[in-house]
């Protein structure tokens, strides 16, 4: 568990490096949404069997899972690519 915050701290800060556009949402949000794109990519990862715990393969799932949660966190707002709509 407190693996998976520490991965997902880190994920944050590379899915807002990595996703298109602006980020206008704030650092504290970013890294919370990547917490959160970790816990899915952990949960997702070893229920379909793609790896295992501590695999390489679940820190590349936890980053893409982590800018489609940012994705669906702008959708849902109404920001389109780091910008209000």
């Amino acid at each position: 568990m407190i693996s998976t915050i520490l991965v997902g701290f880190i994920v944050g800060l590379l899915a807002r490096a990595l996703h298109p556009g602006d980020d206008n949402i704030g650092w504290i949000w970013t890294i919370l949404l990547g917490i959160a794109g970790s816990f899915v990519a952990t949960f997702v990862g070893s229920a379909v069997g793609w790896y295992q715990p501590g695999e390489a393969a679940g820190w590349i799932a936890s980053v893409i899972f982590a800018i489609v949660v940012l994705w669906v966190y702008y959708k849902i707002r109404g920001i389109k690519m780091g910008k209000k709509v």
